[in-house]
């Protein structure tokens, strides 16, 4: 069984290869089959909810990658960890955190995720 790190690196990849069957492919080994997404702008279930929701990622932000900037903080099946999305000039475009769950499996069962810094106390 991967890793957790491992894990959510080949879930950030498959947000990051443009080519449909190779994201598939990383979400597959990732993405539990009924797992679910959740942002301020989107939900999707499912592996084929997920990799539509991809695919418009890419239609919006060409040549756009999401990487890992954090590492992984994990307990109990949970994690957290801070990414970016970076443009296809390299510049950051946004920056967030995701908190999530893996299944018994290993693969992440849900991810919800947050824009930006956290709010101002």
């Amino acid at each position: 069984m991967p890793t957790i790190v491992e894990t959510i690196d080949t879930y950030a990849r498959a947000w990051s290869v443009t080519d449909a069957a190779t994201s598939r492919r990383l979400l597959d080994a990732a993405w539990a089959e009924r797992g679910v997404y959740a942002d301020p702008m989107s939900q999707a279930e499912g592996r084929d909810g997920l990799a539509g929701l991809i695919a418009g990622f890419h239609q919006q932000m060409p040549g756009a990658t999401i990487v890992r900037t954090s590492g992984v903080d994990e307990h109990h099946g949970s994690f957290r960890f801070t990414w970016a999305v970076k443009g296809a000039d390299g510049t950051v475009a946004m920056e967030g955190i995701d908190f999530g769950e893996l299944d018994a499996d290993g693969r992440i069962r849900r991810i919800v995720g947050f824009f930006g810094p956290a709010p101002a106390a």
